[in-house]
């Protein structure tokens, strides 16, 4: 692979000389060697990039566009974005090591997806209703100028998870990619310029956690939209609470696949290889807890166990590759930390464990299945982010809900049945944002987001767009209603 090097930053539209000299450096999963560089932006950089969205928001004509008009620069952008699906998914792969056949349909075609269903949404729906039988107009306004911050694991699919609906909506955007994954945000700026994007819409600050909080605080941000750890969310939560700042949160998950006495155990098992081993395991919503019957726990051991051991794990830009590195060393090293606590603990090792034989380089882990384990233990409780799942037991369908709603999180899961009445009854009782039965498939269509510690507010669907608006009523005296309405269409009820 050669060098990827940037050392400029998009802010206003332009493409700008960073303040300072600090640089982030990609270092490949894969090789463990230097693949890329790009300016580390700092608070003066941030301070440049929310003052050029605050003037694109005030003054600008993003948000004074017509919604139609909109979602035509936005598809714009989604069609350039498409033509160049092939080098983002080989750039993401070579950021943080997920297969290259994952990076071509999730993390590169779920992205442009996203943005056509948002610019979809905005071409279709209005943005104001009549109410108090034609005395007044409420009218659905832009929230204004957004943080949006995205982790490392899935860079530019989170990224369209903020900025499609920002954009719909008429907002405008300071984008912080995370510092290990800056390299592919350059295309959505060129894809953006080429798009006739107004200047200031989208600025674009990669860097690190402290450069994060600056931004979190600045009197120009109206709302923060972040993805991250529980940890970082609570610091930015309270961050934006002093501010009386509108958030949205999508934090960690411990989701829980409930195996029912009845269910198909070799269709729950054959999920698994998307729900639980997907990116090595390196998604929030991955289902990393598996609750099953006693009456089937051996059978979906053993089932796991020989599922985890036909993936193969070596160069994720092989098509033959099942799991590749994780993203960083230290993350590799979190991993195993988990696996060990729980040997200590009692955990009874089925398959996996260590590090791949005859892998010299590259941050692996092989993809790991724990039996004999209690949700007491710390590899039950916490978010392991890595190819490693547990199995616990449960004595009947109340027990197995108990077990997977005992968690600080409630992000995602599953129940397998072979009655979907009795499968939707337990995915109602079981707090967490979404819930599939069977493997059925959620789309970006519906909400994605989390009880508990899983965050606060909904991506994906009408429900993300309506994050980044806000209501207003506006009282219009009889008989000049029409007027006041130009000819715009209805939206509140339908979004």
């Amino acid at each position: 692979m050669s060098a990827v090097v940037r050392d400029r930053l998009f802010i206003g539209g332009r493409w700008r000389a960073p303040a300072s000299s600090a640089v982030l450096e990609t270092i490949s999963p894969i090789t463990e060697e230097p693949m890329g560089v790009s300016p580390h932006a700092g608070w003066a950089d941030v301070d440049r990039a929310v003052a050029a969205a605050r003037a694109a928001f005030d003054h600008g004509p993003w948000p004074r566009m017509a919604s139609e008009e909109r979602a035509a620069v936005m598809a714009r952008i989604a069609e350039l974005l498409a033509a160049r699906t092939e080098e983002l998914a080989e750039l993401i792969t070579d950021e943080m090591g997920c297969t290259i056949a994952f990076s071509r349909v999730v993390q590169a075609g779920v992205a442009v997806k996203t943005l056509e269903y948002y610019a979809d949404l905005a071409r279709h729906a209005g943005f104001e209703e009549v109410r108090s039988d034609g005395g007044a107009l409420v009218v659905a306004e832009p929230v204004g100028v957004v943080a949006a911050i995205v982790p490392w694991n899935f860079p530019l699919m989170l990224t369209m998870m903020k900025l499609g609906p920002a954009l719909a909506a008429g907002c405008t955007v300071v984008l912080k990619p995370a510092p290990q994954t800056a390299l592919d945000s350059y295309i959505l700026a060129e894809a953006c310029a080429e798009a006739g994007l107004p200047a200031g819409v989208l600025n674009i600050v990669p860097a690190g956690p402290e450069t994060g909080e600056h931004l979190v605080t600045s009197p120009g941000i109206d709302k923060v939209s972040f993805t991250g750890s529980t940890a970082a969310g609570r610091r930015i939560g309270a961050l934006c609470g002093e501010a009386i700042r509108r958030v949205t949160l999508e934090l960690g998950g411990k989701s829980a696949a409930i195996v029912l006495e009845d269910a198909d155990v070799a269709a729950a098992v054959a999920a698994a290889r998307m729900s639980a081993f997907a990116n090595a395991g390196q998604a929030c919503v991955a289902q990393t807890r598996f609750v099953v019957h006693r009456a089937r726990y051996d059978e979906l051991v053993d089932g796991l166990a020989e599922l985890a051991s036909s993936l193969v794990v070596g160069d994720p830009r092989d098509a033959g590759t099942d799991v590749g590195p994780l993203a960083a060393e230290a993350q590799r090293a979190r991993v195993e930390s988990y696996i060990s606590s729980a040997r200590q603990e009692g955990g009874r090792v089925v398959s996996g464990g260590g590090r791949p034989a005859g892998a010299s380089r590259g941050w692996y882990v092989e993809p790991t299945v724990i039996a004999d384990v209690s949700n007491a233990m710390r590899v039950a409780r916490e978010e392991v982010f890595g190819p490693v799942v547990c199995v616990i037991p449960a004595a009947g369908d109340e027990e197995a809900i108990a077990i997977a709603d005992d968690s600080d999180y409630g992000l995602g899961g599953s129940v397998w049945t072979a009655d979907v009445a009795r499968g939707l009854a337990a995915a109602r009782a079981v707090r967490t944002g979404r819930c599939s039965i069977n493997g059925a498939p959620l789309g970006i269509d519906v909400p994605f987001g989390g009880f508990k510690g899983s965050g606060i507010g909904r991506e994906w669907g009408p429900e993300g767009l309506r994050s980044y608006l806000e209501p207003k009523a506006i009282g219009v005296p009889a008989g000049h209603l029409d007027a006041a309405r130009e000819d715009r269409k209805f939206y509140l009820n339908s979004v």
